[in-house]
């Protein structure tokens, strides 16, 4: 027997195939686009400015601390830390997204935004570590890599290049983007309701709903935890405790290719993919935004899909599009699955997701690398 097969029948016996959802899931979270554009402000926070006098004070009494260090205790917001509460209900069992306005960056230098980012961070979740270099705070911006899923596995992710980002998940609970500057032109955000997605795919077509609850084989990308393969299987819609929560990156699951030993993807699962990214970019159904410096973007990854424009940069530096990113896990998360152990590599709340590479010391870079 191969080792894939030793791996599938494991997978298998450990009972982590997804189960299905008895029909279109609904609720708050089946939210369309076109809708919600006419309703922003349900969705953008408008920090006032008390609230931006609270998070700069909280900013300077925490100079001396390392950012990585600094928890919610350290970074009192009296009135604030409340509404951020409230936030963080409607991202996990809400619509499951929100932006933030108003933080004055351009008044900062990149480590007191850092700062000021992260603190708000701490009444969300606890930080994971997003790549295999243990980075809990990541920089989004074009490193002139040159992105290949098929010939640079491993080399470069797409979020560290101007090209456009399909759209897809990442693997954490909640995923953060805070705005330093924006691109000369292009790099909208756009988002989709996973929740929609699936409930859609289940009216039009149950044949091709029915294929993204069965595991497909997803990539690695040469960011291997200890002790596991350079892929893994994974459905893409798991149904848990009365919630879905969906994991989607198609070009994680394409590059799989790569492997010869892997099967190729089915017409089935091709057309089921299809038919769920002709979902997503439905302008129906999806909701494009536009970031503005100081706007900062939270969503729910196991009920919202993301995607990015492609854009043109400026050629000064200092002008160059930059965001900071933060991968999230709440301590009142939903429960998951067994079937997301391989991609999270434990289910326990509030300490799950993240990318886990051997030898990697979990660490705050103030420079883009």
């Amino acid at each position: 027997m191969s080792a894939v097969a030793e791996f599938e029948d494991a997978f298998q016996s450990t009972g982590a195939t997804a189960k299905l959802a008895p029909g279109p899931i609904g609720g708050p979270g089946a939210w369309r686009g076109a809708d919600m554009a006419q309703r922003s402000g349900e969705w953008i926070y408008q920090l006032s400015e008390a609230e931006v006098t609270e998070l700069d004070d909280a900013m300077r009494r925490t100079r001396d601390r390392d950012i990585i260090g600094i928890t919610r205790d350290d970074f009192a917001l009296p009135t604030l830390g409340g509404a951020l509460d409230n936030l963080r209900s409607e991202l996990l069992t809400g619509r499951g997204f929100t932006v933030i306005r108003g933080v004055p960056v351009e008044e900062y230098s990149l480590e007191e935004a850092a700062r000021i980012y992260w603190g708000i961070g701490a009444y969300l979740g606890r930080a994971r570590s997003q790549n295999a270099k243990g980075h809990v705070l990541g920089h989004v911006c074009d490193l002139g890599a040159r992105y290949d899923a098929f010939k640079y596995p491993g080399k470069a992710r797409i979020y560290q290049t101007r090209v456009r980002q399909r759209f897809h998940t990442d693997s954490t609970d909640i995923v953060g983007l805070m705005c330093l500057q924006k691109a000369k032109a292009g790099g909208e955000s756009s988002i989709s309701s996973s929740v929609t997605v699936h409930d859609e795919m289940w009216r039009r077509d149950r044949r091709l709903w029915a294929e993204m609850y069965k595991p497909l084989w997803r990539d690695r990308r040469g960011e291997i935890p200890a002790g596991k393969l350079a892929y893994y299987p994974c459905a893409a819609f798991h149904y848990h405790e009365g919630l879905l929560s969906t994991i989607y990156a198609r070009d994680y699951i394409e590059s799989c290719d790569r492997f010869e030993e892997l099967p190729k993807l089915t017409e089935n699962q091709i057309a089921a993919l299809d038919l769920f990214d002709k979902l997503s970019e439905d302008l129906e159904i999806r909701l494009d935004m536009a970031f503005e410096p100081g706007d900062i973007q939270f969503l729910h990854n196991h009920q919202i899909l993301h995607a990015r424009a492609d854009f043109e940069d400026w050629p000064e530096v200092e002008r160059k599009r930059h965001l900071l990113r933060l991968w999230l896990s709440p301590e009142d998360a939903r429960p998951l699955p067994d079937s997301f152990l391989e991609r999270y590599l434990g289910l326990e709340i509030g300490n799950r997701g993240g990318i886990i590479a051997p030898g990697a010391e979990l660490n705050v870079p103030l420079v883009p690398e």
